[in-house]
C-alpha cells in the first residue's frame, strides 16, 4: 500500500517486466536483479541467454538511472525520453534502432481514444528496451504473447510483433467505428435518426488525432528499409515492409471513414435544415392565412361610427365571404411559392 504513484506498476528500478530468451526463442520472466545478470550473460556470450526484452515505466524516477548503469543506449534515445509531445519516428543511431511510437491507452473505450500512450524503443542485436508513460494496448498484447510461450528469434522479431499488435489495435478501432457509423447511416436512411452531429464530430476528431499521430510511422519504416542496418535479417526486413504496408492500408481506411463521417454530418445538417424549413413554412402559412381575418376583425372591431354592414342582417355572412376569399387567395400564394 506504500507504493508511490511514480513507481506504480514497476519495481524501484522502473522495470515493469523483463524476459530472457534462450536459443529456443521462449521468454522467461526476470526481475531487475536477474535482468542485470542476464545482460552480463548476453554481453559475455554465455548460454542460455541469447537476447532480452526489458520494459520500463518512463514515469519512474529511477528508470533513466538504471538504464544508464546497465545499458549502452544511444544519446538519441535518452533525448527522445525527455521530449514533450513526442512525434512518431523510427531512426538508426549509434548502431541501434531508436523508435518512438504512439498507441491507444490500454483499457480505454474508443470514446477516450484521443488519449494516447507513447512508447520509446531501443533495438540492437541483443536487447529490446521499451519504456512507456501510460499503459499501452500493443505492449500488453506483446507481453501476453511472450508469457503464453510464443517463440521469437531476435529483438527485432519482438518489435515486428509489436507493430502487428499496434496495427491490430487500430484495425479494431476502425471496425468498431465502422459499425457505429453503419448504424447511424441505417437510422438516417430509415428516417429515425436520433444521433446528434456532435457525437459524429467526436468520432471524427478522435480519428483525425490518431491519424495525425500515427501517419509518420509507415513513412519512417519505408525510409529505414531503404538502408537497413547490417544486422537486420532479410526475413525481418520483409516483415517490417509488410507491417508498413498494412499500417498504410489501415490509415487509408481511417481517411475513408473520416470522409464517410463528414458526409453523414452534412446529410444530418441538410435533414435538420429541411425539417426547420418545413416548420417555418407551417408557421408562415398559419400567419398568412390568419392575416385577412385579423385585419378585418381589427377594422370592424373599432368603436367608431360608419362601420359597414352594422345594420345589415346579412352583414356577418358578407364579412365571412370576404375573409374566406382573401384567405383562399393568401393560401394560393403561399402554396404556389412552396411549389416553386
Amino acid at each position: 500500500m506504500s507504493v508511490s504513484a511514480e513507481s506504480y506498476g514497476s519495481d524501484p528500478s522502473g522495470l515493469i517486466s523483463g524476459f530472457s530468451f534462450a536459443d529456443d526463442g521462449v521468454g522467461r520472466a526476470v526481475d531487475s536483479e536477474q535482468a542485470a545478470a542476464c545482460l552480463r550473460a548476453i554481453d559475455d556470450g554465455e548460454k542460455p541467454a541469447a537476447f532480452g526484452w526489458f520494459h520500463f515505466n518512463a514515469a519512474n524516477a529511477g528508470t533513466a538511472r538504471w538504464m544508464e548503469e546497465h545499458f549502452e543506449l544511444s544519446e538519441e534515445y535518452f533525448g527522445a525520453l525527455s521530449e514533450s509531445g513526442p512525434s512518431t519516428r523510427i531512426e538508426y543511431a549509434s548502431e541501434t534502432l531508436v523508435a518512438v511510437l504512439n498507441d491507444v491507452i490500454y483499457d480505454f473505450p474508443f470514446s477516450e481514444s484521443s488519449q494516447v500512450a507513447t512508447v520509446w524503443i531501443s533495438i540492437d542485436p541483443k536487447t529490446l528496451v521499451t519504456a512507456r508513460n501510460l499503459p499501452s494496448r500493443s505492449i500488453d498484447r506483446l507481453r501476453t504473447a511472450v508469457k503464453s510461450g510464443e517463440t521469437f528469434s531476435s529483438p527485432l522479431s519482438l518489435f515486428i510483433h509489436l507493430l502487428h499488435d499496434q496495427g491490430d489495435v487500430l484495425l479494431g478501432i476502425v471496425r468498431k467505428t465502422v459499425k457505429k457509423v453503419d448504424s447511424i447511416e441505417d437510422r438516417l436512411l430509415a428516417g429515425r435518426l436520433d444521433t446528434k452531429r456532435a457525437s459524429l464530430g467526436v468520432l471524427r476528431r478522435d480519428l483525425v488525432r490518431l491519424q495525425r499521430l500515427l501517419a509518420p510511422e509507415p513513412a519512417a519504416l519505408f525510409r529505414l528499409l531503404n538502408r537497413p542496418p547490417q544486422w537486420v535479417a532479410e526475413e525481418d526486413a520483409s516483415q517490417l515492409r509488410q507491417s508498413a504496408e498494412e499500417f498504410s492500408l489501415i490509415l487509408r481506411d481511417m481517411t475513408t471513414l473520416q470522409e464517410r463521417i463528414k458526409l453523414l454530418q452534412e446529410e444530418i445538417a441538410a435533414s435538420i435544415n429541411e425539417r426547420t424549413g418545413r416548420t417555418l413554412f407551417v408557421l408562415t402559412a398559419v400567419t398568412v392565412l390568419a392575416l385577412p381575418i385579423n385585419v378585418i376583425a381589427g377594422l370592424f372591431g373599432m368603436n367608431v361610427g360608419g362601420v359597414p354592414f352594422g345594420q345589415d342582417p346579412e352583414g356577418f355572412w358578407i364579412v365571412v365571404a370576404i375573409v374566406a376569399t382573401f384567405s383562399l387567395f393568401a393560401a394560393w400564394l403561399v402554396f404556389r411559392e412552396r411549389d416553386e
